[in-house]
């Protein structure tokens, strides 16, 4: 008995490192999406970080339901970290988020998929998504 529980220790602990190194590697992804989101922030708010759009905010215009799948995503991965809807006030914090819904819903790091995903979701139409596209390619 002792020993069953002591191996459940043992497993839970090694279980929580692992999700841990998973939460590190994604936050120090070796991609560059600074040139994207500078992009996407030319669009969004000409950089200012107090823009407000209806229920969107801040520099990269997030949602109220994007930082709920932040928080879900770091959840599901095991960290205590949460963002907060002032945190879309914050530059550096909206940068943070544009990169980890990135990391979870664009692996592959395609730009196009990024610029569009950020524009009409994850479920975004090409169609739809053409024009934000077309103007924020005129900023990279």
């Amino acid at each position: 008995m002792i020993i069953l529980r002591r191996l459940r220790i043992c497993i839970l602990m090694v279980s929580a490192m692992l999700t841990m190194e998973s939460v590190a590697a994604t936050m120090r992804s070796n991609y560059d999406w600074s040139p994207v989101m500078d992009a996407i922030i030319k669009v969004e708010s000409n950089g200012n970080p107090r823009a407000v759009n209806g229920k969107h905010a801040g520099v990269l215009q997030i949602s109220p339901i994007l930082v709920r799948e932040c928080n879900n995503i770091l959840k599901r991965r095991g960290s205590k970290k949460r963002y907060t809807l002032n945190d879309r006030f914050c530059p550096k914090k909206s940068r943070e988020m544009f990169v980890l819904i990135q990391s979870e819903h664009n692996p592959e790091n395609n730009v196009s998929h990024a610029i569009r995903m950020w524009n009409g979701g994850t479920g975004y139409s090409v169609r739809g998504t053409n024009g934000y596209y077309r103007r924020v390619k005129k900023h990279l």
